[in-house]
């Protein structure tokens, strides 16, 4: 039998000199519940510490997803920032190598608008912001290497974002094209698909999209494809991407296994055009009863020329969503393959459609419509052509239904109908590949595959972007900007910038105009800036040597630090920034750059990514217009009363919905810290929902997490007296662990689950980190129930050091300064002298010692059910075991009974609220774990 005394050394890997005696010689517990106080100590403490070297070679990279610098922090920010700090500082306890850094995404078009408006300069306007912002994210307590700190807008980082634009230049993958893109008019620049609502409008300046043939750069992502989808395999194992962000990828990636089918195109002179079109259901070729185009392909664009209705109708392109079912039928008729050799009902006259729906990069910009066996073909021909019969060529096996008009669409698989000549009985799938085969005979089909992935269209019509080093000459062409003469720094704007639309890059003729590199001529520079995603894409890898001036990083570092172990970030950057970052990071593994092995995982940037819900907040809005209310637009409210509208009177619309300005439901952490403290907040954001899901922001709620906090630091108190008490109260001699006291058996039992509990979570279900602090609570509140003074010296003091250590990495702060309390004033200058330079504990008890504590176990805790609903928990007599299942008897059972209904609210909810003697049945569950009475 172990002794307690060898468990309870096990807490002290590094001991404070003071470690047992416990001489209480520094602070109070109302500096340490004065929680804004107690951030700012530990915060310049923390700032005047230098970090201890890891024993332990094994490295943890920590990354979250670097800001924006808008100006000030939200409460989407904290969410994300606290979780990859607890992470980090878990890690740091478990004595991994640790790097947590972070900087800022500071290009783009909102900078670049704003700075605008103001008439400064877009650097001047970031610069202040990141200012501002670095102290904010200081005052939430995290703990980042700020010696790696970069910014994508410095000349420093953004000189290797166009290295890297030449390597992948001169390896083919960055390249120059004409496309149709969509064009803000007024903030005259492109814009990704993404970037355009269904209405047709840019998603920032509200302007109806124009479409614009432009001359791109692209980078020809679609050269890594099939990596990009297949290894996303491994990516889903043992979740370590949560799965709709892997299903969100492999949609936007969209490879479709299928076959391109011939038809043919009748123009009015008689000349017959071939249209190719993919298809996943070949079986349905009999039932096509139109074919789209998109609004640029080539027929509908010869016929645009003599068809003025036509021309108006593609001029509103950009008023179609994606979803569109409208569409203009051409004075022109194709003609199914099928319809060649005679077989079946093939119908010989098929309109043709120019549809906004079809994607003009989608095969070769055609699909065909077969309504009855596609949901959306079906919905376009009811808009159309209404009044059309729709042919079933697919039935369910069995189904003797009629086949000359659907009603719906049926896209399941079965047998073909009676309308497909020689196939007519067949299983559909068979039917498919036979009519391919058939077709391939006579070159008219083929098996073929499509992606809905396109190349990274990086082009940016606007100033505040990394400057792509191109040079233009007439006589060289495009000539990429020689190595030693990076970066090409953008130049100063004047103070003339109110008003100012487009790219100023192309007024400033002394950037603009350069000489030739290669023949010396006089030439001009691109002024196009690159989209921010490209920075987004690779800055992961540039923390672990922020400072190498010659190489985007050394392979050393890459090989000692590379890939991101966690990656924790918003998941609404599911698609396009992981995707793209994937792409680089996949290119750089290829060029050696990034040291990597057969190992899928070696080639991926992020191992394992953390995706948190957004944050939520209680909205306002007026009941007749819709208008979203500000504070002061709301009445005073009255205690339980809804808010009232006060121009109106009337009750106020309330919903949840995400913060933002425009709904002014933002709440700005930095208001909360100064009410409740960073600590508190913290642990709040953490505690008011799983991490996956949407989290509403409720501040009424915060105070149980404050009055937790305040209840174990009444505890700290608690344990700093008894521990200074003459040495005869708690004698030293070890004690067999049978010895122990019922209550302390109790709390070590619980305390020894806590740990391994909330350690298992950190590891491997960060998603559920709720749990942690209610795990924390109900230890919390065990111990204080119990009273430390009637716990054995080594229970208490161990559970509450065990305790302090847990909640570290959640409540940096007051962990400390409870860390300091129970030991000695520390010196600043020893980082051995914080929580975080301490181990994390290991397990209070063997598995051999905590199955005879709980064989000895005299209560447990029992969830007492109403009618089939949790009311509330109650301690009853523990059953006798026999290994580890409950003896089940009747007497234990009426002693379970007789504990519950003793209980204060055992009589209020078993007499009270409701009458025990009309009770219909009581039923034990597992030994007294659950009781439920039903009335």
């Amino acid at each position: 039998m172990r002794l307690l005394s060898a468990w309870s050394r096990k807490l002290y890997i590094q001991p404070c000199p003071s470690a047992k005696t416990f001489i209480r010689l520094s602070s109070t517990a109302s500096t340490r519940t004065d929680f804004q106080a107690n951030d700012a100590k530990w915060q310049a403490l923390w700032q005047n510490q230098s970090p201890v070297p890891s024993l332990v070679k094994t490295k943890k990279y920590v990354l979250p997803m670097f800001a924006y610098p808008s100006g000030s922090l939200h409460m989407g920010h904290l969410r994300v920032y606290t979780i990859s700090d607890v992470l980090a500082r878990y890690h740091r306890m478990k004595g991994y190598n640790v790097l947590h850094p972070t900087g800022w995404d500071a290009f783009g078009l909102p900078a670049e608008n704003a700075a605008i408006e103001r008439g400064v300069d877009p650097g001047e306007w970031t610069l202040t912001n990141i200012d501002k912002m670095k102290g904010q994210l200081k005052s939430m307590n995290t703990h980042f290497d700020w010696d790696r700190e970069i910014s994508t807008c410095s000349p420093s980082f953004y000189k290797h974002t166009q290295k890297l634009f030449l390597i992948l230049y001169k390896k083919g993958l960055a390249y120059q094209a004409e496309a149709l893109v969509n064009y803000d008019p007024v903030d005259k620049t492109v814009l990704a698909n993404e970037q355009v609502d269904n209405n047709g409008r840019s998603w920032r300046s509200g302007a109806v999209v124009e479409q614009r043939m432009l001359r791109q750069w692209f980078f020809r992502i679609t050269a890594f494809q099939d990596a990009l989808l297949d290894d996303l395999d491994v990516l889903a194992e043992n979740n370590r991407w949560p799965d709709r962000v892997i299903q969100q990828q492999r949609h936007w990636l969209g490879r479709s296994k299928g076959a391109t089918i011939t038809f043919e195109v009748e123009l009015s002179d008689g000349s017959k055009v071939p249209v190719s079109v993919f298809t996943t259901r070949p079986d349905t070729l009999f039932g096509v009863t139109y074919l789209a185009l998109s609004m640029s392909h080539p027929i509908v664009s010869v016929l645009a020329k003599s068809d003025t209705r036509l021309g108006a109708f593609l001029a509103k392109k950009a008023n179609f969503g994606p979803d569109s079912k409208e569409g203009f039928e051409l004075s022109v008729r194709a003609k199914s393959p099928l319809s060649t050799d005679g077989t079946g009902s093939v119908q010989q006259n098929i309109s043709v459609f120019a549809a906004p729906y079809v994607l003009e990069n989608y095969g070769e910009g055609a699909v065909m419509g077969v309504p009855a066996h596609d949901t959306r073909d079906f919905s376009f021909w009811k808009t159309n052509k209404p009044r059309e019969q729709i042919p079933i060529v697919v039935v369910p096996h069995g189904s003797e239904a009629p086949v000359t008009d659907a009603k719906e669409a049926y896209t399941s698989h079965g047998i073909l109908s009676s309308l497909c000549g020689p196939y007519a009985g067949m299983d559909s799938q068979q039917a498919g590949t036979r009519i391919v085969a058939d077709l391939n005979k006579r070159g008219l089909a083929g098996e073929t595959q499509t992606w809905r992935l396109r190349d990274w269209l990086i082009s940016r019509q606007r100033y505040w972007g990394t400057p792509i080093p191109i040079i233009h000459c007439e006589s060289c062409g495009a000539v990429p900007v020689p190595e030693d003469q990076l970066p090409i720094e953008l130049p100063k704007l004047g103070e003339d910038l109110q008003g100012q639309k487009g790219n100023p890059l192309d007024g400033i003729e002394p950037f603009l105009n350069t000489d030739c590199p290669s023949c010396g001529k006089p030439a001009k520079r691109e002024t196009d800036t690159m989209d921010t995603f490209v920075d987004s894409s690779w800055y992961y890898a540039r923390f672990p040597d922020s400072q190498n001036q010659n190489e985007l990083f050394s392979t050393d570092s890459a090989t000692k630090m590379l890939p991101v172990d966690m990656y924790v970030g918003g998941v609404e950057h599911a698609i396009l920034h992981l995707l793209y970052a994937r792409f680089i990071f996949k290119f750089l593994c290829q060029e050696g750059q990034v040291p990597s092995t057969e190992d899928i995982l070696s080639k991926e940037p992020f191992s394992r990514l953390i995706a948190q819900g957004m944050v939520h907040a209680k909205t306002f809005s007026d009941p007749h217009t819709g208008r979203f209310l500000k504070p002061e637009d709301l009445a005073p409210q009255e205690e339980g009363k809804a808010p009232r509208v006060k121009a109106t009177g009337k009750e106020a619309n309330i919903t949840w919905e995400k913060m933002s300005k425009s709904k002014h439901n933002g709440v700005d952490p930095i208001s909360c810290f100064q009410k409740y403290g960073a600590d508190v907040t913290r642990a709040h954001i953490l505690f008011a929902a799983p991490l996956s899901e949407v989290l509403q922001w409720d501040e009424e709620k915060i105070i149980g997490v404050q009055r937790w906090l305040y209840r174990l630091s009444r505890l700290i108190d608690e344990l700093i007296t008894l521990q200074t008490q003459p040495r005869g109260s708690f004698p030293d001699d070890p004690r067999d662990l049978n010895n122990l006291s019922d209550v302390s058996a109790e709390v070590l039992l619980l305390a020894n689950s806590t740990l391994q509990a909330v350690t298992n979570t950190i590891e491997s279900n960060i998603y559920n980190i709720n749990t942690v602090i209610s795990d924390l609570i109900k230890l919390t509140n065990a111990v204080y129930n119990a009273k430390l003074d009637s716990l054995e010296s080594g229970v208490a003091s161990d559970t509450m050091l065990a305790l302090i250590k847990l909640l570290a990495p959640i409540a940096p702060a007051f962990a400390e300064q409870c860390f300091e309390d129970i030991h000695q004033p520390r010196s600043i200058t020893k980082p051995t002298d914080s929580i975080f330079e301490q181990s994390w504990p290991e397990p209070l008890l063997t598995p051999e010692e905590e199955a005879t504590l709980k064989a000895r176990k005299t209560t447990i805790t029992c969830a007492v059910q109403v009618n089939g609903k949790l009311r509330f928990t109650a301690d009853v007599p523990a059953p006798k075991l026999e290994g580890k299942k409950a003896v089940k008897s009747s007497e234990h059972e009426d002693a379970v009974v007789a504990a519950v209904l003793s209980t204060e609210q055992g009589s209020l909810w078993l007499k009270e609220k409701n009458t025990w003697e009309k009770r219909k049945k009581v039923i034990v569950v597992n030994g007294g774990k659950l009781l439920n009475v039903v009335f």
